[in-house]
């Protein structure tokens, strides 16, 4: 009768094991997970250069993680067993106080971060003749550490944009987001981050724009040029999506739109589309509401501004950034004729050559902490 039960449970474990292994193989593998907010590991190159350095086994081992079968399934499956517990960490996000949900955020590798680092004052160095603005936003653990759960860890952030504003070039202009982003020099009833996602709030990217046309030389507009109203009062983001918390009260969504209108032509290259608006409402009906900012994700995007010509403070720019930019970047309409926007992540050319091809001598690299300490796209912009 052992016998028997022990072959059972070989058998099951080898059945189990090899209906996984098939399912890892013929499921679709995605490139990018709304849940984690993060790029998902590509199929590994195979190389000698990169498995003597070991960057081989590495890619391997965050490729089978990323892409395990229903690993999505799995997640949720543990955030709702570790409710039950009544824990205040679930999936890395931390509840919070006042209804915010926060990112554990952890020491970086510096070794890797240099590297990061490198690469951007590469992009400056190739480019002698180019403005090049570096903005740096925390996300909402660095900036309201206070409201995080007793006892809960986390490595501060200011400490990793210090580190990288000492380490970049002079001749870069570093906008530090733990700067502008304070609420204690700005209206502290208008939340900057969302309580539920890993963005800043549209005033927080207000926040940032009007830190950047100061940088620039430009005059900001002030909140009274805009009327701004809610697009949405029931957007439930990335944190919530991971922690799985119940009872989370959800956001509300802004939209600044200038009293003085800008006629805008943007054309997404992904889709070979042009559209006329800066937002796509069907988002606003889905679980990714934030995607209301340009439809969401793009490898690259151009947009043309008609701006007066006495308004006009700068013909050409090019973003090159994560999803932050996203509502930071109709405030920017008001100023640029031209805005080029590339997200690293995706965006698979080379960023010196387009700038060439285009003509482009102003850039703004815009990225927020956590996800450039651990984005290796960044080693694109050595090229």
């Amino acid at each position: 009768m052992k016998k028997t039960t022990d072959r059972l449970y070989v058998w099951g474990f080898v059945s189990i094991l090899g209906i996984m292994s098939l399912a890892f193989f013929i499921m679709p593998k995605e490139t990018f997970s709304e849940m984690e907010n993060r790029t998902l590991q590509k199929t590994p190159e195979l190389t000698w250069d990169r498995v003597v350095s070991n960057e081989f086994a590495k890619d391997t081992e965050s490729f089978i993680s990323d892409h395990f079968p229903f690993r999505t399934e799995w997640v949720a499956t543990k955030s709702m067993l570790e409710q039950l517990r009544l824990q205040k960490e679930n999936n890395g996000i931390f509840k919070g106080e006042d209804g915010y949900l926060f990112e554990k955020f952890q020491e970086p590798d510096y070794e890797e971060l240099q590297k990061y680092v490198d690469a951007v004052n590469k992009f400056g160095s190739n480019h002698p003749d180019a403005k090049v603005s570096f903005m740096l936003s925390p996300t909402s653990v660095g900036v309201l550490s206070e409201k995080l759960p007793w006892l809960a860890s986390v490595y501060p952030q200011h400490k990793v944009n210090d580190y990288i504003e000492d380490r970049v070039d002079a001749n870069m202009s570093f906008l530090n987001g733990f700067d502008f982003l304070n609420p204690a020099s700005t209206n502290d009833e208008k939340p900057i981050f969302y309580k539920t996602d890993h963005h800043w709030t549209t005033y927080g990217a207000y926040l940032a724009y009007r830190a950047y046309a100061e940088e620039m030389g430009w005059k900001p507009l002030s909140e009274a040029d805009f009327n701004i109203f809610t697009v949405t009062d029931s957007f439930l983001g990335s944190y919530h999506t991971r922690g799985q918390f119940g009872a989370t009260k959800p956001d509300y969504i802004e939209v600044y739109e200038p009293k003085v209108p800008v006629e805008t032509s943007m054309y997404i290259a992904d889709s070979d589309k042009t559209v006329t608006s800066l937002y796509d409402a069907s988002f606003l009906g889905k679980k990714d509401k934030y995607s209301y900012f340009q439809g969401g994700v793009h490898a690259l995007m151009k947009l043309t501004n008609g701006i007066d010509q006495q308004a006009v403070d700068l013909n050409k720019l090019l973003i090159v950034k994560d999803s932050y930019a996203h509502s930071m970047l109709p405030f920017l309409t008001n100023h640029v004729e031209e805005i080029h926007m590339i997200d690293i992540r995706f965006y698979n050319g080379n960023i010196s050559d387009y700038m060439e091809q285009n003509r482009i001598d102003d850039v703004l690299l815009l990225f927020n902490t956590s996800t450039f300490v651990g984005e290796r796209n960044l080693l694109k912009l050595k090229y």
